[in-house]
């Protein structure tokens, strides 16, 4: 399928590990020029060097902490006029209300939350100035069966569903979509880790295959298949589509 993204630029944010990785990889072999940001040099180096190895695209990172709001207009600001944002950046710590002090939940959502809205703010203008750009939130299904262990991460997402559907159904009057993306258990390495920690320090096979075993499928979702996903919502085979919100857990969050 011809996604026409060749000479687009996107901006990937968490772009360093896991599904942003993933992201600026397919990106580059579509065509795009990149910038990649995330909080540690180093992985952002290899990523770029990989990426540069294989396609003839150019690659830009920032090692940045986009809890910042400063950081966060200094990167759109380098970037320039960007044709796709995907923000992907922040994790959010599971818990109990009384498990996760303020100090925590207010550090994780300056990240995820408002790092997100705020690089939505920043980018938005310049977008709406050309009347085109699209903006894709990679957010959890954390919002969508909301558990009182996962507090801070299950308001969070909510929350960041309710903007991407809220902004979307209005941007394109603009001339820019705006949607978001809840990935479910998808093998990252944050994944992995948790499985051999509740697992007492099993290999990372068995360790993943006791933490799967309920899963659709048997198995947890592969980054590509979310940076399938997130490719095809940033190209033109997808233009009718803004102000929506798409799962992507193989129906674990729609099970009883």
């Amino acid at each position: 399928m011809q996604l026409n993204l060749r000479g687009k630029t996107a901006i990937v944010t968490g772009a360093s590990k896991g599904i942003g990785r993933a992201i600026a990889h397919l990106f580059a072999e579509e065509g795009c020029d990149l910038h990649l940001a995330a909080r540690t040099e180093a992985d952002l180096a290899a990523v770029r060097d990989t990426i540069r190895s294989k396609h003839q695209v150019s690659v830009t990172i920032h090692p940045t902490d986009l809890s910042d709001s400063k950081n966060v207009r200094s990167l759109i600001a380098a970037a320039g006029d960007a044709d796709i944002l995907v923000n992907n950046a922040g994790a959010i710590p599971g818990g109990a209300i009384d498990a996760v002090d303020e100090d925590r939940w207010r550090k994780a959502w300056d990240l995820k939350v408002f790092g997100y809205i705020n690089m939505c703010r920043e980018i938005y203008p310049r977008m709406k100035a050309r009347g085109d750009g699209v903006i894709i939130n990679v957010i959890g299904t954390g919002g969508e069966r909301p558990s009182a262990n996962y507090i801070a991460g299950a308001a969070g997402n909510a929350g960041l569903m309710a903007f991407s559907r809220a902004m979307g159904a209005v941007s394109a009057n603009d001339g820019i979509r705006i949607m978001a993306v809840n990935p479910g258990a998808i093998e990252t390495e944050r994944l992995i880790s948790l499985a051999q920690n509740l697992a007492g320090g099993a290999s990372p096979e068995e360790a993943m295959k006791k933490m799967t075993a309920n899963l659709p499928f048997k198995r947890a979702g592969r980054p590509e298949e979310v940076a399938d996903l997130v490719v095809f919502l940033a190209s033109e085979r997808a233009s009718y589509i803004s102000g929506t919100v798409i799962t992507i857990d193989a129906g674990a969050a729609a099970r009883a």
